[in-house]
C-alpha cells in the first residue's frame, strides 16, 4: 500500500526547475521509495551496496559514465567525492533539470557537500516520517495514539502485518552498524546504545550534555560528539528556546527530542497503547510525538515559521511557532478531558508577549473533539494541528 505524501508534489515541480535535487531524512522515512516513484524515468543506483560506493568515491568517472543521467543516487553520503563530477556534469549541460536526484540520511554531510559543490545547481528537501494528515488520508481507523506508539516510518504502515517491536530493534542494530560507523569512530557500540538510550529516557527535557555523560560513563566532549551525531542522522531533534534581548530572564538550554515517537516507545519498552497508558513516561512521549507532528506541519505547508520553546523563571510552553512577528503557542498534554488549569502557562505566556502578536493558543490533547477553554485557548487533537497554521 503506497501512502502519498505531501512533497510529492514539490520534488515533481524542483526536478522540472532544478539540475539536481537533494532530500534527506531518516533511514526508513521513505526516501528510496518517494524518489523511485516521482522519477519513474530515472535510472537508480544504491551507495549502501560498498562496491558501488567504493566506484563511485575512488572512480567517479567511470561510475556516472555506467550510470548516466536522468539518475537517482541513493545515499550517497557514502561517496563524498562524487559530488565534485556531478558539477562537472551538470554544467556540461546546464540547461537540462531533473538530470540527478541524490538521497541520504546524513543531513550535515549532505548539506555541506552540497552548498560546497552544487551550490546554484541543487535544491535540499527535507523528509520526516508520516504525518498523521498523511497517514489518516488512507487510514482512517488510526488514532494518534496509536500512531505515538507504532511511530511516524512509513514501512510500519504500508505493512500492518510487521511486528513494530522487531522492527525498531533491527532500525537500531542497522543504525549502529551502519551509519555511526561511517560518521564517527567508536570505541564501544554498547556504551553507544546506552547513549541512545540515555537521550530516549530525557526527550522532552532540558538538554543536559554532562548528566548525559555521567550516567553513561563517558566524557563530556565525546558525549557532545555523539548527539550531533543522532541529530546529524536525524534521530534526536534539539529545540531551541525563544528569547530575545529584551528579555534576559528566558532560558538559553534547549530541549531534547527523540526525532521518532515510535523509537522512543521502544527504547522505552512500551510496545502497547495500554503500556504506554500506565507508563510514567506519557506525559514526555505524547510531547515528543507532538513536537514531531509540528515540525512536519511546517515543513509540509511550507510556511514561513520556525518552531521553538518559551521558558523562564516561571512560565514554560512547550511550543511556540514564531512568523513575521506573530505567535502560536502549544503544551501537549496527555489528557483526555482538559480543563481550565491546562491553559495556565499559555495564558501567562501569551500575556508577556506583544500586543496582539499571539495567533493562537491551543492545548493539543486527546480531546475527541475540540473544546474552547475559554475566549483565548482552545484544547486541540492531533487531526486539528493541519489546520491551525491557517488561523
Amino acid at each position: 500500500m503506497w501512502i502519498p505524501r505531501f512533497v510529492e508534489s514539490r520534488l515533481v515541480r524542483l526536478g522540472q526547475q532544478r539540475p539536481v535535487v537533494v532530500l534527506t531524512g531518516p533511514r526508513q522515512a521513505g526516501k528510496t521509495s518517494l524518489t523511485r516513484r516521482v522519477f519513474p524515468e530515472h535510472g537508480f543506483v544504491t551507495l549502501d551496496l560498498p562496491s558501488e560506493a567504493e566506484q563511485a568515491e575512488r572512480e567517479p568517472d567511470r561510475f556516472l559514465a555506467r550510470h548516466p543521467p536522468p539518475l537517482v543516487i541513493d545515499e550517497v553520503q557514502y561517496a563524498p567525492g562524487v559530488f565534485r563530477h556531478l558539477k562537472v556534469a551538470v554544467d556540461r549541460e546546464r540547461s537540462l533539470n531533473g538530470r540527478f536526484v541524490l538521497t541520504g540520511s546524513q543531513k550535515l554531510e549532505l548539506m555541506r557537500a552540497t552548498s560546497e559543490s552544487l551550490a546554484g545547481r541543487a535544491e535540499i528537501v527535507e523528509l520526516e516520517g508520516l504525518s498523521f494528515a498523511e497517514l489518516s488520508a488512507v487510514r482512517p481507523d488510526v488514532t494518534p495514539e496509536a500512531m505515538a506508539v507504532r511511530g511516524s516510518l512509513p514501512e510500519l504502515w504500508e505493512k500492518p502485518e510487521l511486528d513494530a517491536r522487531g522492527f525498531h530493534a533491527s532500525y537500531l542494530v542497522t543504525y549502529l552498524e551502519r551509519d555511526l560507523r561511517s560518521m564517527l569512530a567508536v570505541a564501544s557500540l554498547r556504551d553507544f546504545e546506552r547513549f541512545i538510550r540515555a537521550c530516549a529516557m530525557r526527550s522532552a527535557q532540558l538538554l543536559n550534555k554532562a548528566d548525559l555523560a555521567r550516567d553513561v560513563g563517558i566524557s563530556p566532549s565525546t558525549a557532545a560528539d555523539w548527539l550531533s551525531v543522532l541529530e546529524a542522522s536525524n534521530q534526536v531533534f534539539i529545540l531551541e528556546p525563544w528569547f530575545s534581548n529584551r528579555t534576559k530572564s528566558l532560558s538559553k538550554t534547549p530541549k531534547l527530542y527523540m526525532s521518532d515517537s515510535g523509537l522512543l516507545c521502544h527504547l522505552l519498552s512500551i510496545h502497547s497503547l495500554e503500556e504506554l497508558d500506565a507508563s510514567p513516561y506519557a506525559g514526555a512521549v505524547w510531547e515528543t510525538y507532538v513536537c514531531g507532528e509540528l515540525r512536519r506541519q511546517l515543513k509540509n505547508q511550507r510556511r514561513s515559521g520556525e518552531l521553538y520553546f518559551w521558558r523562564d523563571r516561571t512560565k514554560e510552553v512547550d511550543f511556540l511557532i514564531h512568523r513575521a512577528g506573530h505567535f502560536e503557542l502549544f503544551d501537549a498534554k496527555w489528557t483526555q478531558s482538559p480543563a481550565m488549569r491546562d491553559r495556565a502557562q499559555l495564558v501567562r505566556v501569551r500575556a508577556v508577549l506583544p500586543p496582539n502578536s499571539v495567533r493562537a493558543a491551543c492545548v493539543v490533547c486527546r480531546t475527541p473533539h475540540e473544546l474552547l477553554l475559554n475566549d483565548d485557548v482552545r484544547a486541540l487533537r492531533v487531526h486539528d494541528l493541519a489546520q491551525q497554521g491557517g488561523s
